[in-house]
């Protein structure tokens, strides 16, 4: 059974286009990282390729290392920003796997001891607070 194809209707195709607004914190040639605007956790930010590909079973390899040297990069930065014990890095594919986005994308949380990921809600964090988040990690990564 294969995949539905990719769909350059999604919210992180919008973002990449400039057609919907978010609180860039990085970018290079092949990657963007944005604040993810439904945060489990401080300083919650997404790694995104910029070539389209649905999840990890559709991204070119040569994306999937991008994303990946890219996300090494923000747990750095995160960590640092936030003086956190840790990260969690997650990413979902298909429904069954929890993705709700069909856009690959990768999940760096900074992480604290003792500190449970907030759930999943769909509740939309405060717009100051993710602005502020995004230039803690901005200043660290300089």
């Amino acid at each position: 059974m294969s995949a539905p194809a990719y769909d350059d209707q999604n919210v992180f195709a919008k973002i990449l286009r400039g057609e919907l607004p978010s609180h860039k914190i990085y970018e290079d040639d092949k990657t963007v990282v944005i604040m993810d605007i439904m945060p489990r956790g401080d300083g919650h930010v997404l790694v995104i390729p910029k070539a389209p590909s649905r999840n990890i079973f559709d991204i070119a390899e040569e994306d999937l290392f991008a994303v990946m040297t890219t996300v090494k990069k923000m747990a750095a930065a995160v960590m640092k920003a936030f003086n956190a014990d840790g990260t969690t890095i997650q990413q979902f594919s298909e429904p069954a796997g929890g993705q709700v986005v069909f856009h690959t994308h990768v999940h760096v949380i900074p992480r604290f001891d003792g500190v449970k990921l907030r759930p999943h809600t769909g509740e939309m964090a405060d717009n100051e607070v993710l602005a502020a988040n995004a230039e803690k990690i901005r200043a660290v990564l300089g």
